[in-house]
């Protein structure tokens, strides 16, 4: 019960089940906005988001009496926001499977045909910051969905392996594991970007 007393959303949760519900729409008004980035960082700016973060506190609302304050509130969260990011994936890709094979295209749907396109500049001609910027994108989106959420958790919400490992319901040493995999495959992804920068 130590996170009802020091964790913010925890304590919210916690007034909300003992009927204020005010702490409710404190809740909402705290995390919203978290949830919203947390879906952008790992679906990108796919629509239907709106949509993602009714769901999760649709979530939060069914599990409002059997909530425990066992870990901090943004680790309980987001760990809906990771199961329902992930089915929202998967669904994706049973629909484009069931559309046949997508030339080019990568598991989450279409993305760039994947032979040289002679009419575009050549990145050796000068790396733009936007071909970065996708570049970049590009390589997080084709991690798996594991690497990706701990990769994200770690870089963008600053949290430790520990509260990452309750997130994706695995050990720390998984989490270290996952995160160093997934910078490693960013880094070779990425490295004939920075090579022609440098040379």
């Amino acid at each position: 019960m130590e996170y009802a007393q020091e964790d913010p959303g925890a304590r919210l949760m916690m007034a909300w089940q003992a009927g204020d519900e005010s702490a409710f729409d404190e809740l909402v008004e705290s995390y919203s906005g978290r949830v919203w980035g947390l879906c952008t960082r790992f679906l990108g700016n796919v629509s239907g988001r709106e949509d993602l973060v009714q769901d999760v506190f649709l979530r939060v609302i069914r599990a409002r009496d059997r909530y425990q304050p066992t870990a901090c509130f943004s680790t309980w969260i987001y760990r809906i926001v990771f199961n329902l990011c992930v089915n929202r994936r998967e669904r994706k890709r049973d629909m484009l499977s069931l559309d046949g094979p997508v030339l080019g295209g990568s598991e989450d749907g279409p993305s760039r045909l994947d032979f040289e396109d002679e009419t575009t500049a050549d990145p050796s001609d000068g790396l733009i910051v936007g071909d970065v910027i996708d570049a970049v994108r590009s390589a997080i989106d084709d991690l798996p969905d594991s690497q990706r959420m701990a990769l994200i958790l770690a870089k963008y919400e600053e949290m430790s392996y520990v509260d990452i490992a309750v997130v994706l319901d695995t050990s720390e040493k998984a989490i270290k594991s996952l995160v160093h995999r997934a910078r490693e495959a960013l880094r070779e992804k990425l490295a004939p970007f920075f090579e022609e920068e440098m040379s």
